[in-house]
């Protein structure tokens, strides 16, 4: 008899009044007896796809987890890497245009403040908003890009992005809130906002208006219940870029609002493109009271995986946003920290080259693209993204991202992975080199004919 065989027979019991199959007794001494019985005498235990299926289904059974984590959702451009790496271990030659992560190298005098932090003994915790030379260095910065004063002592570091957007949602979001993200946006935004329990509310960016955000349908769409509304510029998936005249007028607007907050996610502050200029929110002194501005590392120095970013926090919620970090991750490990440290306080013309080749890239991958037949692309502005429409194809966003990978080896992102409104746009990455860019198109078009 198999092993499916097997499985079937343990659980053939005479019929009696016993607890269900589904109690929280049975379970565990079916698994039991079924590793005693079958798996170890077999010498399957931990090799059977069949057996492990059983396993992980009587597991679910047993234990409850919380409801929330049904509304949490995922980042789909680490499933299309996954996808494309296991393609890659099959011997697929692919070309990822999906991943947001640039392919450069951190610079080395970066590389070598990191080791040295680990050679001079930085091996222990530090503070948990960050060391204070990192701290004072991001204020110094920030004043030196936008000419806005930073306190110090309002910068908390966290490892990456992402803690600081889920503190934020935390802070705001619960039953009953209502919380306003872009869409299509970075899909984070969305998915803890669902998980908060908060209600998400999206203000579209389309495409006639360069993927910028109208602050008047922003405004529109806060109610008694908005706690918090969420901004990106540059943004991510389209490469949008919102011109200062629509912050003016979201800032002026949000007079009429003292309630609600502002997370502004400022990560592609320095990527833009064709004599475009950055507004950050820190300008805004009537705001700061209520404004958490997000950046990092991460994208201008190609640090993603060093893990470390960010946020200027308004005054009075230092202490709250300090203490979830405590109970989340304890502090950032400090070979990272120095290394940031050496990243704002050293050379920047790793910086400058690295953007000299994305709007080499920029100017290329648009062209290229607009010359597929029944895609168009706007003029990408900023980060290092475009986002062409694919609706004249006849193709959904899912039908053409699974084709340029499964056909064209070619990884991008479905528009859909970033909101329902990205219906009809795949986004490209164009965070590789300009021969695999020229390389991907020509495969698209190959199988687009």
């Amino acid at each position: 008899m198999n092993a499916v065989g097997e499985i079937r027979r343990s659980q053939q019991k005479p019929k009696r009044s016993s607890p269900s199959v589904y109690s929280g007794e049975r379970p565990g001494r079916i698994l039991a007896q079924f590793i005693a019985k079958v798996l170890k005498p077999k010498g399957l235990q931990g090799r059977c796809i069949t057996c492990e299926l059983f396993i992980i289904c009587i597991l679910t059974i047993m234990l409850k987890t919380a409801a929330s984590l049904s509304r949490l959702g995922t980042e789909s451009a680490f499933e299309v890497l996954a996808r494309a790496q296991a393609l890659m271990a099959q011997g697929k030659d692919i070309i990822n245009l999906g991943i947001g992560q640039p392919d450069f190298k951190t610079p080395d005098h970066i590389v070598q403040a990191g080791i040295k932090a680990l050679q001079d003994g930085h091996h222990g915790y530090t503070p948990a908003n960050g060391i204070a030379p990192l701290r004072q260095a991001v204020a110094q910065d920030l004043e030196r890009r936008h000419g806005a004063p930073v306190d110090p002592d309002c910068v908390v570091v966290v490892p990456g992005g992402k803690p600081t957007m889920f503190f934020a949602v935390l802070m705001f979001g619960e039953p009953g809130a209502e919380i306003l993200y872009p869409n299509p946006g970075f899909p984070i935004y969305e998915s803890v906002i669902k998980f908060s329990g908060a209600t998400p509310i999206p203000y579209a960016l389309q495409e006639d208006n360069d993927f910028a955000f109208d602050a008047d349908q922003v405004l529109a769409k806060i109610t008694p219940a908005t706690r918090l509304i969420i901004i990106n510029s540059p943004a991510n998936p389209t490469g949008g870029v919102t011109p200062k005249t629509e912050i003016d007028k979201l800032v002026a607007g949000l007079a009429k609002h003292p309630h609600v907050a502002l997370l502004s996610d400022e990560i592609y502050s320095q990527m833009l493109y064709g004599g475009r200029t950055h507004t950050s929110l820190l300008t805004y002194p009537e705001i700061r009271d209520r404004l958490i501005m997000l950046d990092g590392w991460s994208k201008t120095y190609a640090m993603t995986g060093w893990r470390l970013g960010y946020a200027v926090w308004p005054k009075a919620l230092v202490a709250d946003v300090t203490r979830l970090c405590i109970n989340d991750h304890s502090c950032v490990n400090a070979a990272a920290q120095y290394a940031g440290l050496a990243a704002l306080t050293g050379p920047q013309d790793a910086v400058a080259e690295m953007m000299v080749a994305f709007d080499q890239r920029r100017q290329l991958i648009v062209q290229a693209l607009n010359s597929l037949p029944g895609v168009s692309c706007v003029d990408a502005s900023g980060a290092f993204y475009a986002f062409p429409n694919i609706k004249a194809t006849g193709m959904t966003s899912r039908q053409a991202q699974d084709l340029f990978l499964n056909e064209a080896n070619v990884a991008t992102i479905s528009g859909t992975s970033f909101g329902a409104w990205g219906e009809g746009y795949v986004r490209f990455s164009y965070a590789n080199s300009a021969q695999n860019i020229e390389r991907a198109i020509e495969r698209i078009r190959k199988v687009m004919k």
